[in-house]
């Protein structure tokens, strides 16, 4: 059971990280979370060669430890492809975050819900392990309906958690 609880907790921890990258019209560093930059020939994460600062709600400042990676961390982040055009100023690179459309955001919330049915796989499929190994386990047939219950007690819990953490993203898009 505490395997099984532990797993479905990674699952939740999965989504809200999946539901940071998911922006909603406000500058967040994590935006830039998986921007690869070639540092002397080594892929490292944006945030390993550069300070990223919120200056204010609608722009990111990156200001590199080393000035010699601003046209690699410019590069990297035209890569990604993250609908923002990065300025180079000569010290940082700064980065404003456009206002969202009314069909963006819609499309940002498709995106959330998405991201929230593939969470709820990955806990039917933890489900399905849990009571997979419980049955394997022989036990007595009042001890193993009990035990199934108390699967389907916990996947009921995440799957409300999973709601809440896509109503409480879906709020945060829509919000002008």
């Amino acid at each position: 059971m505490d395997s099984t609880e532990k797993k479905m907790e990674q699952a939740i921890e999965s989504l809200r990280n999946k539901l940071l990258n998911i922006r909603a019209g406000r500058a967040n560093p994590a935006m830039l979370n998986g921007i690869m930059v070639n540092y002397y020939g080594v892929p490292t994460p944006i945030q390993s060669v550069a300070n990223v600062t919120v200056p204010e709600a609608k722009q990111l400042f990156i200001k590199p430890y080393d000035k010699s990676t601003l046209k690699e961390i410019e590069k990297a982040i035209n890569e990604a492809n993250i609908g923002i055009h990065p300025t180079n100023n000569g010290e940082m690179i700064i980065l404003t975050v456009p206002d969202l459309t009314e069909e963006r955001r819609r499309e940002y919330v498709k995106q959330a819900k998405a991201v929230g049915e593939e969470t709820k796989v990955a806990l039917r499929n933890i489900r399905q392990d849990a009571n997979n190994e419980i049955k394997k386990a022989e036990y007595p047939e009042d001890e193993e309906k009990l035990y199934l219950e108390d699967v389907q007690e916990l996947i009921t819990k995440y799957n409300k958690i999973v709601d809440e953490e896509i109503k409480v993203k879906e709020q945060e898009l829509m919000q002008v």
